[in-house]
């Protein structure tokens, strides 16, 4: 089956059968959903680019599985030139949406399970790879959207998964069966959820003796009997349901995260890739994590719509000349650089796993994914700085069509010359969407937390630094040592 169109993708969302909640109501049509539609959006343009020659180098790869070519986010990566690729797509569709494109994190799942499951098998015996590389197959066949479902709600977080006073506060199988398995729990802070055909579900954390009920990994379709979604609210996500454009900043595209809610689901024994191996699972987690810290260079991306509108508003301002506003946009210039240096670093430093994926260097994702969790926050603080305080007091897209107050708005909200004043006024609201409005989810909240909290990547980075290598290169130089 060739390559889906992003028609024809926006027409296989129509097919599912989803139940999707919003603002306490059953959403009937997710696809046509005005707070919904901005996240599909997003999605669609990754089907679309994938068909432009322009873009086919980036956004397209050479199955190993078939020869044929598919969408590179159902790739499995072969190559450091793949790694390195997925960063530049990264960017690419960072800077074309200004937000979270969705897609990542199913992409890095995919890659995590085709080495976990070699793994599992080199060493127990089980089947899980052939069974990966089955469904692997199909994913590609069909140029599917993959949700990759890690985070649980956690509950306690003092006490392990078979501790908690809740069992269902981990995602955990209650039964099986001859033909599969059946699994409740939930699985947060699902990005793009809605917008996906398939959910793959991984363990949270390390497991322990104890845990074997959680220690699942497998993948069901997004509209499975059983699966709720409930969608998270976005500041100034209403603004959506609005007739005016101005207002969203962002006018065309937008992301979404659920929390999904497994009832009772059934997965059959075919989709199942990892099942009571607790002593797997931490490495699950921690192969997944590292591919999906990298794939943060979509940061780089939104913060380069961010540094242009930043630079148009400086010079609609009349202000692009100080010295010190052109030091600023310098500086988040180096910033943003700066964290496209650790995406592609971690991925030119990646290496070839025993079953044939290439992975990313571990440590130098952990610090690039560090480095995410900061540098985005004094970007968008610059960015305010530099954008003036009427990004946060300026009056409605209405009150600039008022017939009463219109004409008051056109005179003292204008800039320099011969810049229109409803451009002036989009702009500011494109500083304000990636900053404190809906997109700061993605670009703010999401780099903080998002792939991790923090101190995780923190703890990844003193496990992989070999500080007593370190030691004897300091050692040897100051005569300690013999040489």
């Amino acid at each position: 089956m060739p390559m889906m169109t992003g028609a024809q993708y926006e027409e296989s969302l129509r097919k599912l059968n989803l139940v999707v909640y919003l603002l306490g109501k059953r959403v009937e049509s997710p696809v046509d959903d005005p707070v919904i539609r901005p996240s599909l959006n997003a999605v669609k343009l990754t089907y679309e680019l994938a068909h432009e020659p322009e873009y086919q180098d980036l956004m397209c790869a050479v199955s190993h599985l078939s020869g044929e070519r598919i969408n590179r986010f159902t790739h499995v990566h072969q190559s450091v030139d793949d790694l390195v690729k997925k960063s530049l797509m990264g960017r690419l569709l960072g800077s074309l949406t200004g937000c979270c494109f969705q897609r990542c994190v199913g992409m890095d799942a995919l890659s995590a399970l085709s080495i976990v499951c070699w793994d599992i098998d080199r060493e127990r015996g089980t089947g899980y790879h052939a069974r990966f590389e089955k469904y692997l197959a199909h994913v590609q066949e069909h140029d599917l959207v993959c949700d990759g479902a890690m985070t649980d709600p956690k509950g306690d977080r003092s006490l392990p998964p078979h501790r908690q006073a809740d069992p269902d506060l981990f995602l955990h199988v209650v039964a099986e069966r001859a033909d599969g398995i059946v699994v409740r729990g939930a699985k947060a802070h699902q990005t793009g959820a809605v917008n996906s055909h398939e959910i793959i579900v991984m363990p949270t954390m390390a497991m322990r003796p104890g845990d074997e009920a959680y220690a699942v990994a497998f993948a069901v379709p997004s509209d499975a009997p059983g699966i709720t979604y409930i969608l998270g609210r976005q500041a100034s996500d209403t603004r959506r349901l609005e007739g005016d454009t101005w207002d969203r900043g962002n006018v065309r595209f937008g992301g979404h995260e659920a929390l999904a809610v497994f009832d009772d689901v059934f997965v059959p024994w075919e989709r199942v890739f990892m099942y009571r191996e607790t002593e797997f699972a931490g490495r699950l987690v921690e192969q997944f994590a590292s591919y999906h810290r990298q794939s943060y260079a979509c940061k780089v991306g939104v913060g380069d719509v961010l540094i242009g509108a930043t630079a148009c508003m400086a010079e609609w301002n009349g202000a692009a000349k100080a010295s010190h506003v052109r030091d600023k946009i310098v500086e988040m210039c180096h910033l943003n650089e700066t964290l496209f240096c650790g995406a592609v670093a971690c991925a030119a430093q990646g290496h070839r796993e025993p079953c044939g994926t290439w992975a990313v260097d571990t440590l130098l994702a952990n610090v690039h994914k560090q480095n995410v969790t900061r540098f985005p926050y004094e970007i968008a603080r610059l960015a305010q700085d530099v954008a003036g305080g009427l990004m946060v007091t300026l009056p409605s897209e209405a009150d600039f069509r008022s017939p009463e107050v219109g004409k008051y708005l056109e005179k003292y909200v204008r800039g320099v010359a011969g810049v229109p004043t409803e451009h002036r006024a989009r702009m500011l609201r494109l500083v304000e969407n990636l900053t404190l409005g809906a997109a700061a989810v993605g670009y703010l909240t999401e780099s903080l937390h998002g792939a991790g909290s923090p101190q995780a990547q923190r703890i990844m980075i003193g496990r992989q630094v070999d500080l007593e290598a370190r030691k004897k290169l300091a050692r040897r130089l100051c005569g300690i040592d013999d040489a």
